[in-house]
């Protein structure tokens, strides 16, 4: 595990987008997987500065969508498909064809569920993964408690995870209370794993899921596991860095 710390969220974000521009330039068709939320902003917005620039290129990227909520359509303007499209394949011109959507629409979720573990399988699984992390620990939406062999599947969203996401609905009674995420152990395969994590508020959470007991109620523990981990991570997050 290696662990840098940055004394704030825009120094966190230059060096998370030095990390990935780095596996890009070594493998520019990768598997990747990337998050939604808060946290990654700044490194989208860095990256599309320095994509912009000609610093490097990632138009050959093979992505999968992380998490979705449950019932949305890919068109819904509140569907994570369409926030991570906005926010990072367009601004990198990577081709709507190289992201894998996870279907959260679909009539029969627990078989887009299987196929997608399937696709991913099949694609040689991640080069790559970049994670944010949720204040209860959940990496993508795997809610506690969660295994480290959990499959992609189903989940019921947490009261902390359904408060974070009133913000980007406009009200609570907007929030889905579902979604479908990303299994743990697709993405514990990664070759390569970056987390990033800014805030006082993720302090706690942050020093259980590095420094505490491997848990499933803490599921990113389980990346204290992960033989290529790098963690980036702002002073306020991480103050004994």
């Amino acid at each position: 595990m290696k662990v840098v710390v940055t004394e704030d969220y825009a120094t966190m974000s230059r060096a998370a987008a030095d990390w990935v521009a780095q596996q890009v330039k070594a493998k520019p068709d990768a598997v990747a997987v990337f998050p939604t939320g808060n946290s990654p902003v700044g490194l989208y917005e860095e990256l599309a500065r320095r994509h912009k620039a000609g610093a490097f290129d990632a138009s050959r990227l093979h992505l999968f969508q992380l998490d979705e909520y449950l019932g949305l359509a890919a068109d819904d303007p509140y569907s994570l498909y369409q926030w991570f499209y906005r926010a990072f394949v367009e601004p990198l011109d990577v081709p709507e064809g190289n992201l894998v959507r996870l279907a959260a629409d679909a009539p029969n979720i627990e078989q887009v569920c299987y196929a997608y573990d399937e696709q991913i399988a099949a694609a040689g699984g991640f080069d790559f993964a970049v994670l944010g992390l949720g204040p209860n620990g959940h990496l993508g939406y795997n809610e506690p408690p969660a295994d480290g062999d959990a499959l992609t599947r189903i989940v019921t969203l947490t009261e902390s995870s359904i408060e974070g996401a009133v913000g980007y609905f406009g009200s609570r009674a907007r929030v889905p209370s579902q979604a479908v995420t990303l299994g743990m152990a697709p993405l514990l395969a990664a070759r390569q794993i970056l987390l990033i994590v800014n805030g006082a508020h993720k302090h706690d959470i942050l020093r259980r899921s590095l420094t505490g007991p491997i848990t499933p109620d803490a599921p990113a523990s389980y990346l204290q596991k992960h033989p290529d981990l790098t963690v980036i991570a702002d002073r306020a997050a991480w103050p004994q860095g």
